[in-house]
């Protein structure tokens, strides 16, 4: 290959990679503001032109992933959930190994939250395998986030709250059940939260700790989940 076509081809590379990356910057900003945006106010914050955008939309409309409403404001497309749905297997699959650990040692069912607009998806759940009885949390499960730990725990993470932080709820989801979660962080396409739930009182002293190093664990495995290494 002459040198000429071999810079023209990377440059054609390179306009690609740049395209993709607009166009993923694109899409976390309609789901980051839960909100939809004009095509002006899209190209401000990614600071590009308004050609460039109308060009991101247009294709990503095509493909399904946006959708612009009567007035021409822009918003996630239906397509984002098919997206969704194929990941949750690959997020349960990378979270198993922590939340068995944080089971056990915690002696109560552990959790893996993510929200879904104004409710909480239980991904991945694991049940102690020592205890006499434990909450039996079911897997798809779906709660408002105003209620229960887990949920709390996300809206924290939605309002922007920087330090790691704990959260509890009694009878919220289940008479009799406590619960203790944390946000997991680091993550700026997810919103999610790891916690336990239990029939018997949780001491926030001791289990705290175990569910804040959880949500560590789960960032880093959620984050390279080919290169994560959890000890269950």
């Amino acid at each position: 290959m002459s040198p000429i076509l071999a810079i023209i081809g990377y440059m054609m590379t390179a306009e690609s990679a740049q395209t993709l990356e607009r166009g993923l910057r694109l899409l976390r900003l309609l789901a980051d503001g839960h909100r939809g945006r004009t095509p002006t106010e899209l190209a401000h914050e990614l600071g590009v032109s308004r050609p460039a955008v109308y060009r991101l939309i247009t294709t990503l409309q095509n493909e399904g992933f946006v959708r612009r409403d009567a007035d021409g404001r822009v918003h996630l497309g239906f397509g984002v959930l098919v997206l969704a749905q194929a990941v949750q297997p690959l997020l349960r699959a990378a979270a198993l190994p922590a939340l068995r650990a944080l089971a056990e040692r915690a002696g109560a069912t552990a959790h893996l939250t993510v929200a879904e607009g104004d409710e909480g998806l239980a991904v991945a759940v694991v049940e102690p395998s020592w205890t006499d009885f434990h909450v039996a949390y079911r897997e798809g499960s779906r709660h408002p986030l105003t209620r229960g730990a887990a949920g709390l725990a996300v809206l924290a993470l939605r309002s922007g709250e920087g330090r790691p932080s704990l959260h509890q709820s009694k009878d919220q989801l289940q008479e009799g059940a406590r619960g203790i979660a944390a946000p997991i962080r680091g993550l700026p396409w997810l919103e999610a939260s790891v916690g336990v739930v239990s029939f018997s009182d949780l001491d926030v002293e001791s289990v705290g700790p175990l569910v804040l190093y959880a949500a560590e664990e789960l960032a880093v495995a959620l984050a390279h989940p080919r290169h994560s290494q959890i000890d269950p």
